[in-house]
């Protein structure tokens, strides 16, 4: 059994070095299959360990509260309800509230998500966000200085014109130099860089690399004329005690916003954890597309597999008659050129994993995400191909074990 199993490895081979051409294109085919199921399968992986990271630096034991309810992505995502906004006088009372109850809280509003920043010799592009942040936004948010200083509670009562930014906007506006301490112009007004957060990637829109930070009591000043929706961040400092936190939180805003006992809350709590799980199952789904879109790519190259097999048995017609005359079994014909399919598929495979890999890598390296190897979905590419191999091969490979010996030799 070995001997025959190797003998039909080697005729394999023989018969691709044969036909090298026609065992490209087909192998290439499989291989864009199993690079497209392999390398979307991996970037996804990066994508997910990249977001858990970030939600990892958020803690268990965060939840925020906004005038938002529900996350949309895609059109698989429930559709966002948005509530009256959350004024300053709703959210500095809340505040004043939760510290006197031993809670680290702290208010942030985006006030601009496309403002444009200039020093004396550079400008960055006008896509920069700009939040309004108090003293505790950072540690709530889970945020990490760099170089520099977070803000303080004297910053943030004396109005200071005071500016912590991300790794991309440092980049852009102080190139191979340090940014503390510099002068950054925003709408007319000088800001002292005090602060530099660590790089922290922007996948989901989630990281704070292209954003800055400005004490929240200078926002107000410097971009008025528009209401600005506050966020609220409640970090507690045993995750045990989250649900009763979380049940304290939403009386006290209801109280805030002056709802009866029938209305239903207007505004939103959400835990880091249940994002992070939001964000998680719809890329299950994009997870589930890539292997659909895998397969209908690998039922393709079946079919061409198939033409080409059918192919190959008519070439070699002769060759079966051959073999049949000097003994050869029809089940050893049918082992012979289901392991030539299953050899072709299997050389797709290998490069299809291979670039599958690196694309993916390559996407995770832009998310900020380590290096990963999907064993997982290597170990699925080959099952694939192995299946390929079976399902395209079996039926010429058949037809060439049933072909009538004396016919075959007087084949032309």
């Amino acid at each position: 059994m070995k001997q025959e199993i190797t003998e039909n490895i080697k005729i394999a081979f023989d018969s691709v070095r044969s036909q090298v051409l026609r065992t490209i294109l087909t192998s290439l085919i499989i291989a864009i299959g199993i690079m497209a199921l392999v390398g979307i399968l991996t970037s996804i992986d990066a994508l997910k360990e990249s977001l858990t990271g970030q939600f990892a630096l958020l803690g268990a034991n965060t939840y925020s509260i906004s005038n938002t309810s529900g996350l949309q992505i895609g059109r698989r995502g429930r559709s966002a309800k948005y509530y009256d906004a959350i004024n300053f006088r709703q959210a500095k009372e809340f505040k004043d509230e939760s510290v006197i109850n031993g809670k680290i809280c702290s208010l942030n509003a985006i006030v601009s998500s496309s403002s444009q920043l200039k020093t004396e010799k550079y400008k960055s592009d006008p896509n920069v966000t700009v939040f309004a942040s108090d003293e505790n936004y950072l540690i709530t948010a889970g945020y990490e200085i760099e170089d520099g200083r977070a803000f303080t509670s004297k910053d943030i009562d004396g109005n200071r014109s005071l500016m912590i930014i991300g790794q991309e906007v440092r980049d852009k506006l102080f190139p191979n130099s340090d940014p503390i301490g510099k002068t950054i112009v925003l709408q007319g007004m000088r800001f002292k860089v005090v602060g530099l957060i660590k790089e922290k990637g922007s996948s989901f829109g989630l990281g704070g690399d292209r954003s800055v930070f400005i004490p929240l009591s200078t926002a107000r000043s410097l971009f008025t004329g528009r209401d600005i929706n506050f966020n609220i961040n409640i970090k507690e400092s045993n995750s045990l005690n989250l649900d009763q936190s979380i049940s304290e939180s939403t009386v006290l805003m209801r109280k805030i916003r002056r709802l009866n006992p029938k209305q239903d809350n207007n505004f939103s709590i959400m835990r880091s954890d249940n994002l992070s799980e939001i964000l998680l199952d719809n890329l299950s789904l994009v997870s589930a597309m890539a292997v659909i879109i895998g397969l209908i790519t690998l039922l393709g190259a079946s079919i061409a597999l198939m033409n080409i097999m059918l192919v190959s048995v008519t070439e070699r017609t002769r060759e079966i008659g051959i073999r049949k005359a000097v003994g050869a079994k029809a089940v050893s014909i049918r082992n012979q050129f289901l392991t030539e399919a299953i050899l072709i598929c299997l050389l797709g495979g290998i490069g299809g994993i291979i670039f599958g890999i690196a694309i993916g890598n390559i996407i995770g390296l832009l998310v900020g995400s380590g290096f990963i190897i999907p064993w997982v979905w290597m170990l699925l590419a080959a099952v694939l191909c192995l299946l390929a191999g079976l399902s395209a091969g079996y039926y010429p490979a058949q037809k060439a074990s049933r072909l009538d010996p004396i016919e075959s030799l007087r084949y032309e």
